[in-house]
């Protein structure tokens, strides 16, 4: 292997390395975004009305 085939091998590795690293970032911030949407529907919810127990609903599990 000559010197510049070696240099050549490196600089390949490195700008590798440095797409890499960009895709990671990019995909942290994807990640990010959908967890805020996440957390903005689940605040968006009304929260649940409660439900007063009747005799029609209950279920004899003793008989």
């Amino acid at each position: 292997m000559d010197v510049s085939a070696i240099a050549s091998a490196a600089t390949a590795m490195s700008q590798q390395r440095v797409a890499d690293a960009a895709g990671t970032m990019v995909l942290k911030k994807a990640l990010d975004i959908q967890a805020q949407s996440a957390a903005q529907l689940l605040e968006a919810l009304p929260a649940p009305q409660p439900v007063a127990p009747s005799s029609k609903n209950i279920i004899d599990t003793y008989a």
